[in-house]
């Protein structure tokens, strides 16, 4: 008896839905960058991408809560935040730079 091993690589296509800008902001260098949000297989993803092209897009949030009471809050709270870090480093607060800057500031030391 020969038995042969097969794999399935037949997965389903992933159910994207469409993105929606939450946010759009300038970059001290003149970038504009847009943070969207969209699901992906029922699931809320944040990202930060130039509108432009040519940089580095981010995943900023994967998995906030989707339904139910306090739901938009939690949305609605990550993207003031994220504002306000925009706003204190005037970049991309999911560039190295600014999470160095982050890092200095709370622990004291530079990185």
């Amino acid at each position: 008896m020969t038995a042969t091993a097969t794999t399935d690589t037949s997965a389903a296509a992933p159910t994207v839905g469409e993105p929606r800008e939450l946010a759009r902001y300038t970059t001290a260098t003149g970038t504009e960058r847009v943070l969207a949000g969209q699901r992906v297989d029922g699931v809320v993803v944040l990202t930060d991408y130039a509108l432009a092209g040519g940089e580095r897009a981010y995943v900023v949030e994967q998995g906030l809560e989707q339904e139910g009471h306090g739901a938009n809050a939690a949305l609605n709270a990550l993207i003031a935040d994220y504002l306000t870090q925009i706003e204190r480093y005037n970049d991309c607060p999911m560039r190295h730079t600014a999470v160095e800057a982050i890092l200095t500031e709370t622990t004291g030391e530079p990185r």
